[in-house]
């Protein structure tokens, strides 16, 4: 398979698609806010929230809670009294973002650099995601439920021809440096489920992938576990994943909430989002937030 983005931003590049987002693109996203409401896009994250069976869940320690106090008896000087805690969980759970380093294939990265530059004593030499730069640009709902008028099924493969159709639907077609964002029910489907099955779901083929790449667009989130459909077609691992990710520079983000955009009825808006700066990290949690 070709390389379109590898050096375009020269050979030393870590940012990829996310080059795509100057300050023209900044400036046209601050002219869409218009009614100043503010709407957070991530899922709430406990103890509680479903993770894929090969990682761990997240884990909740109080360092120092209440009970310190009423029943320990600690030391309260000045009266000041304080509680703190620490959090251990997998940096792919809930809402996040796959950084560059994430996925490849043939023992190379996104523009060139090699895979055996992560290890696990370090993390990722190269396209870490700290390497990804705080997001603020136009964002674009593609709504594939309204689209179809229902759900979509687990399993359901999402075409180009779809993602033409629902940007048209909308009278709001993706461009360069855009954070777009797909509907397709999946997490919608999931509440109440408590272990969703993360094997099979409605997602994005390859070619409604390089629809979006040849978009120039800078970031794909989805509402679901994996932005692509699974299964995947067969004789083929992470299809989309490979070419956005390694071929093109598209960091992508899953697990959206979508819930308040879509009530808002808003296909354009400011997208607003960035990972925690977490040196060598393969992705990070994230809580991405709509301005309208």
């Amino acid at each position: 398979m070709s390389q379109e983005a590898w050096t375009r931003w020269g050979a030393e590049d870590e940012r990829g698609a996310l080059n795509f987002i100057g300050p023209d693109e900044v400036r046209r996203a601050s002219a869409l806010v218009r009614t100043g409401e503010v709407l957070r896009l991530a899922q709430l994250l406990s103890a509680k929230t479903p993770v894929p069976a090969h990682r761990c869940g997240l884990q909740h320690f109080m360092g120092r809670d209440g009970g310190d106090y009423a029943i320990a008896g600690s030391r309260r000087p000045g009266g000041f009294q304080f509680a703190e805690d620490s959090v251990i969980m997998p940096l792919h759970i809930g809402t996040h973002v796959d950084a560059l380093c994430h996925a490849w294939y043939d023992d190379k990265l996104y523009n060139g650099y090699l895979g055996d530059s992560i290890r696990s004593t370090s993390g990722a030499a190269r396209l870490g995601v700290e390497k990804m730069p705080p997001v603020f640009t136009r964002g674009v709902l593609l709504d594939l439920v309204r689209l179809r008028g229902r759900l979509l099924q687990p399993g359901e493969s999402i075409g180009r021809a779809s993602l033409e159709a629902a940007a048209a639907a909308c009278g709001v077609m993706p461009g360069r440096g855009d954070a777009v964002l797909l509907r397709t029910g999946w997490l919608e489907a999931q509440k109440g489920v408590k272990q969703p099955d993360f094997d099979i779901e409605p997602g994005i083929d390859v070619e409604a992938a390089l629809w979006l790449a040849e978009r120039e667009v800078a970031l794909v989130g989805a509402d679901n576990f994996a932005v692509e459909v699974l299964p995947f077609p067969e004789g083929q691992v992470f299809p989309v994943h490979q070419r956005l990710i390694r071929d093109f520079g598209v960091p992508l983000l899953e697990g959206l909430m979508l819930d308040p955009l879509v009530a808002s009825e808003r296909h354009e808006f400011l997208f607003v989002a960035s990972p925690l700066p977490l040196v060598g990290a393969t992705g990070s949690p994230l809580a991405p937030v709509v301005i309208l």
